[in-house]
Parts: C-alpha cells; structure tokens; sequence
C-alpha cells in the first residue's frame, strides 16, 4: 500500500497494529511513524524491535501522513487533536481504536470534512487474531472503508457494522478476550490443584479453545446443544454444570457483559457532551 501511516499513541493496540502491517507486508517499516507523548522508552523499543519512525513532533507527523491512527488512551483524544488540527487535511484518512467514542465527537474536533473511520479491535491483535468491527463516518468512503479493511485484515478478521452496533461489540469483542481469559484463568487453578504441570495445562486448555472455537465455526448449532452434547446423565460435565448452575454464572456473565456494553454507551455520551 503506497500510503504513510502515523500512530498516535504506542501501547499494545498500536504495536499489534505495526506486527500485522509488517508481518503481511502491507507497508515497508519506513512508511510508519510513531508518536507518544509520554514514554521515550517506549518509542525507543518500537524502533529497535521494528525499525519504524519514532518522533516527538505530532503535528509534522500528522502533516506527511496519509492516514492517522489514534491509538492513545480514549481520554487523551481531544488534547491529541487540539495539537494537531491546525495541519489535517480533508485528503487524509482518520482511524479510531478507541472504546466508545462516536465518529461525529472525531470529526467535530477535526473541524473540517474528514473522512472518520471507527474500529474496534482486540487483543488478539497481536497473534493476527482479532475480531474487528468498523463503522464509517459521515464523511468517510466506501473507498475509506476498503482501505482500513485492509489494514486491519493484517491483524484478523475485520466486520463493517452500522455505528449504532460498536458499543455492542465494544462488550462482546473488545471486551470479550479478558472474560475468556478470566474462565481459563480457574481452569489453570484447577488443573494445578489437580497435579497437572503448567505445561501440560497449557496444551489441554489452549487446545481446548482452539477446538472450541472451530466447532462453532464449522456447525449451525447454537451453544447451547453443543454444550448439551458433551454432557451425559450424571456424567462429569453435569456435575460440573450444575455448580454453574447454582451461581447463575451464565446469568452473571450475561449481566457483565451488558454492563461493558453500558459503559461504552457512558463513554460516548461522555465525550459528546465535551464536544
């Protein structure tokens, strides 16, 4: 892709970003420049390990980009702009990685016609495994949303939703890889109580998410009958379920869920109410 990209801000997301873009040879290391406004160190590391532009110098950055990633904390996004909307440009492409702040609050801030893209990527960015939404601005493109597409397909798999579904899969997908996490986390407990070494615990529970995941890809049954076919009467997993059961976990997960979901939804009024 002949297009120079500029990060603002460099934690995860934008290293997972930067891994997939290389990885996938989307575009060469020279063609990405990074800034931060805090963490020297952090540039630094992003230099060495994979040889792109690091400077301190936002709005010159921002000037000689083709398409701007912000990529800061969401409450960093107004101080971010402020700095540099003197030099955008309506020829440039705007992408935002950040939870449940809406189009109109970016493009308002920007002051001029600029094509917006919302993503929503997750962790699992960073093995090329994320599950992305995006959704377009009232400026941007089909053309634009070709173009992150294709960026983001550099990490995992990439949906195009209607702006009002982000906060949704603000819940579900951004969110979703730390609940997961949190389950494997006990089953990990578990299987230390039990005499299991952490290695081979790794092997069991890795592979068993691996598989999980491609069952539910390859079938058109829900959850449910798939979790009904692994138990039997008075098996193991019943017993097991019936723990479960007895705490309303899934009633509890489902409660959790809904309340990042809800938090998405308080952030983006949060943050229309500063426009």
């Amino acid at each position: 892709m002949d297009k120079n990209i500029t990060f603002l801000g460099a934690g995860s997301m934008a290293e997972a970003i930067i891994v997939g873009l290389l990885k996938k040879k989307v575009v060469a290391p020279n063609q990405i420049t990074v800034t931060n406004l805090k963490d020297q160190e952090r540039l630094q590391y992003l230099s060495a390990t994979y040889h792109v532009q690091i400077t301190n110098d936002r709005p010159k950055a921002v000037e000689q980009a083709d398409i701007i990633i912000f990529a800061m904390k969401p409450n960093g996004i107004k101080d971010s702009i402020d700095e540099i909307k003197d030099v955008v440009s309506e020829k440039q492409l705007f992408i935002s990685v950040l939870a449940g702040i809406p189009t109109i609050f970016i493009e308002e801030l920007l002051n001029i016609p600029a094509a917006v893209i919302r993503t929503m990527p997750n962790t699992s960015a960073i093995v090329g495994a994320s599950a992305t939404a995006m959704c377009k601005g009232q400026f941007a493109t089909d053309k634009d949303l070709h173009i992150v597409q294709t960026l983001l397909e550099a990490v995992g798999i990439v949906l195009t939703v209607d702006e009002e579904k982000m906060d949704a899969v603000t819940g579900i997908a951004g969110s979703g890889p730390a609940y997961l996490y949190y389950f494997v986390e006990g089953l990990y407990h578990v299987a230390a109580q039990s005499g299991l070494t952490t290695d081979e615990a790794t092997k069991l529970i890795t592979q068993t998410i691996v598989g999980v995941g491609k069952r539910l890809e390859a079938t058109n049954k829900s959850a449910g009958e798939l979790y009904q076919e692994v138990m039997s009467p008075n098996g193991t997993t019943e017993a097991g379920f019936q723990i479960l059961e007895q705490y309303h976990t899934q009633q509890n997960f489902e409660e959790a869920v809904s309340k990042a979901i809800t938090r998405s939804k308080q952030l983006g009024a949060v943050f229309s109410e500063k426009k």
